[in-house]
């Protein structure tokens, strides 16, 4: 069986011992490799001034020059482009339209086939003011950060996954927003460093008006029972609930200092994180039924670890950051 070969900082490192005038069996035992191999990379070095994997020979592609541009250009172009596609598309040039053929050629240009990310649809109004927002707030203190009161609303399902879509692309380019699918929030809870508040089961579609008995049945509660005081800071989405008239009302009669938001940006709410591992947690636990998803969503939540919550919160600043780096557009988070 042939072995695996060596990392390329490895094999960097065996000439770079060479270049110093260490003698084969002291790079050898230095580094853990056997003999033969130092001396292999090093005669590699010498012959063609590299010690990266050399192109080896095999039966020629039959898929043209001119074919091979065709693909990567229609990937490029419609990064969600099945391989059945592709196949059909290729049958049409008269070009081979083997699968394994088609996915070689595809990946020597360096495309790969991934699970396509789901992501807010962003436009350029959003992307404005997703930059202008991180630029203001990543001077914000700790001690301003820690009196946030992050809140949202998520959808824990009983049965069944979303599904899945793949996509060509190239290492590292995940979140560019042709390689991501759009998402658009389906609609309860909210935490602070100190730990989770209450999470609350909305049943049916939520309106303003439940909302609004919500944030007084809650919020201050929560503000309580976390330690936050009479000046914490509120923060809340743009959906239509939370901006609608009984609920600023609401806010403004009970002195609540709200945390202006923009539309489109889970990744700079840290909550999100928080969403997964409790959807983890109670996946994990199989409800059979309403009644029971309900009560493991409850214990889950409360089990969440403090620190948890407060290694999220201060993974803010590098959320402002990343949106700042990428010009307002979707981040990793």
């Amino acid at each position: 069986m042939k072995s695996k070969e060596l990392f390329v900082d490895l094999r960097d490192r065996i000439v770079s011992r060479h270049k110093y005038g260490e003698c084969y069996r002291t790079i050898s035992a230095a580094l853990k490799v056997p003999m033969s191999t130092v001396a292999s990379i090093i005669r590699k070095w010498k012959k063609f001034k590299t010690i990266r994997t050399l192109p080896r020979a095999g039966w020629p592609s039959k898929l043209s020059d001119r074919g091979r541009r065709a693909l990567v250009r229609e990937v490029t172009k419609n990064p969600m482009v099945t391989l059945s596609e592709l196949q059909r598309s290729s049958v049409e040039r008269g070009e081979p339209s083997r699968t394994t053929t088609i996915s070689a050629a595809i990946h020597q240009s360096g495309l790969y086939v991934r699970v396509a990310r789901r992501k807010p649809l962003l436009t350029k109004r959003h992307m404005a003011a997703r930059l202008e927002f991180a630029k203001r707030h990543l001077k914000d203190s700790r001690t301003m950060r820690n009196k946030n009161l992050w809140s949202d609303e998520t959808k824990i399902e009983l049965y069944g996954v979303n599904a899945r879509r793949h996509v060509w692309r190239k290492p590292g380019t995940a979140h560019h927003q042709a390689n991501t699918i759009p998402t658009v929030k389906h609609g309860g809870g909210c935490f602070s460093a100190a730990g989770t508040g209450r999470l609350v089961r909305i049943k049916g579609k939520m309106t303003s008006a439940m909302y609004r008995d919500i944030l007084d049945e809650n919020l201050l509660q929560n503000a309580l029972d976390l330690g936050l005081g009479q000046w914490f800071i509120f923060q809340k989405d743009n959906d239509p609930k939370h901006t609608a008239k009984i609920s600023k009302e609401w806010l403004q009669d009970n002195s609540v200092n709200v945390l202006e938001w923009h539309s489109q940006s889970p990744d700079l709410n840290p909550i999100e994180r928080l969403w997964r591992d409790l959807k983890m947690a109670v996946h994990r636990r199989f409800a059979s039924n309403l009644m029971e998803l309900e009560r493991c969503c409850k214990e889950e939540w409360v089990k969440l670890a403090k620190d948890r919550c407060a290694k999220l919160v201060a993974s803010y600043s590098k959320r402002l950051e990343a949106v700042n780096v990428a010009k307002g557009a979707s981040t990793k988070y």
